[in-house]
């Protein structure tokens, strides 16, 4: 094979081979899937795979969009890249199997293609299991460095630095009955929602960035040259990742879906690889993969940092994207003394993601189990998040709730 050649020559070329085999294929080149595969940051997070015609009639992937980001003409499906969340809802519903994640592959390889730069994996919280019961965090980084990565992150140990940030701002702002807060902490799909549908509301987010974006600013900043990969279950994180206040943090977005292929193209198996164990994240970041776990995490900081506080935590949560919005008209219609709001656009959160490998009553076990072996319950007990905060500049704790720019942003 001539090592020259773009994905656009090598596609046309086996297009012609295969017409001279008899295969009756189309005569001009489709640009849209290889320009999907190569510059998926020009499209929303899912894309269309084919013709919708057979289902002329059939409204359900409109349907299932709050966000209105889907539109039908003739038969083919356009999804508008600025309001597609990718939330899977409109995925979950196509009986035709057009509808797929836009995949973030070929860059990602094209990156660790180059030897000169450093590549970072950001994993989220909800790994466990994924890729095999045996493929622990320490055999994950082995895997990740074996495929041309320089390190591996785990996102938890910045769930504990954005829970102790969100526990602050709840000891600052939630003073009295009737006051209260919305995590801004977990899931995109929750604060689209919010921004989108419930901007009365935002004024009840505190400013901070998710433990992804958190983790990708601080891999730069210390790193400044550093390009970033997260890998989660989620399709909400590619969009994301490119909204324009935070799209300095993570270049790139891969599904646990898309690593397993990743892992099987290159024939390695995590499972089966030496552990290169670092234990930096405590109970509290863990949990984060699965519901409530946010709101456990906060309350459990919230009691450590005043113990004495008149209102504690009162947590309530919602599952997906129908009982968020239903959660949401419950607080605007005061019809519920929590003080402290958790949504999540998957069911069982983000170990129900839409791109998960396990079925997500099993990765809540295995989460839960991990967290259970935490050395530390909260980010006031886990010694790395002080190193990291002081590596970072910050020297007291009012010096990092007023000043940390790097985990603040503007939902306005």
């Amino acid at each position: 094979m001539d090592e020259t050649k773009t994905l656009q020559e090598l596609y046309q070329e086996i297009l012609q081979k295969e017409r001279e085999k008899g295969r009756n294929l189309p005569d001009e080149y489709d640009a849209y899937p290889i320009d999907c595969l190569l510059h998926p940051e020009n499209y929303a997070p899912v894309i269309a795979a084919g013709s919708c015609e057979s289902c002329q009639g059939d409204s359900a992937c409109q349907d299932s969009c709050i966000f209105d980001a889907i539109e039908k003409i003739n038969g083919t499906i356009y999804i508008d890249p600025k309001k597609c969340t990718g939330c899977g809802a409109c995925v979950d519903v196509c009986k035709m199997g057009r509808l797929m994640e836009n995949q973030e592959i070929y860059p990602v390889l094209d990156a660790l293609c180059d030897r000169k730069a450093e590549v970072y994996a950001l994993i989220a919280p909800a790994f466990l299991g994924q890729f095999g019961k045996e493929a622990t965090v320490g055999r994950l980084r082995t895997a990740f460095k074996r495929i041309g990565f320089s390190g591996m992150v785990e996102v938890a140990t910045f769930a504990d630095i954005l829970t102790l940030k969100e526990a602050l701002e709840f000891d600052r702002h939630v003073k009295e009955e009737g006051d209260f807060q919305l995590t801004s902490c977990c899931c995109p799909v929750w604060i689209a929602m919010i921004r989108g549908v419930y901007q009365e509301l935002v004024g009840h987010v505190p400013g901070a960035v998710s433990p992804m974006i958190a983790a990708g600013r601080v891999v730069k900043k210390l790193h400044p040259d550093a390009i970033t990969v997260f890998i989660g279950p989620c399709m909400a994180k590619k969009k994301e990742a490119r909204e324009e206040d935070i799209a300095d943090a993570v270049d790139y977005v891969l599904t646990f879906q898309e690593t397993l292929k990743l892992f099987e193209a290159v024939n390695l198996n995590p499972a089966e690889l030496p552990e290169d164990e670092r234990e930096h994240s405590s109970k509290a970041g863990r949990i984060y993969a699965r519901t409530s776990g946010v709101s456990e995490a906060v309350a459990e900081t919230v009691a450590q940092l005043s113990p004495e506080k008149k209102i504690p935590v009162k947590a309530k949560q919602a599952d997906g994207v129908k009982a968020c919005r239903e959660l949401i008209e419950k607080i605007k219609n005061k019809e519920t003394d929590g003080n402290f709001f958790e949504g999540m656009a998957c069911n069982g959160g983000c170990v129900g993601g839409p791109r998960a490998l396990l079925p997500k009553e099993e990765g809540k076990a295995l989460v839960n189990a991990y967290a259970k072996e935490a050395k530390y319950q909260t980010p006031l007990e886990n010694p790395y998040v002080r190193e990291l905060l002081e590596r970072l500049g910050f020297t007291d704790i009012m010096d990092f709730l007023e000043h940390s720019d790097l985990l603040t942003r503007n939902f306005a």
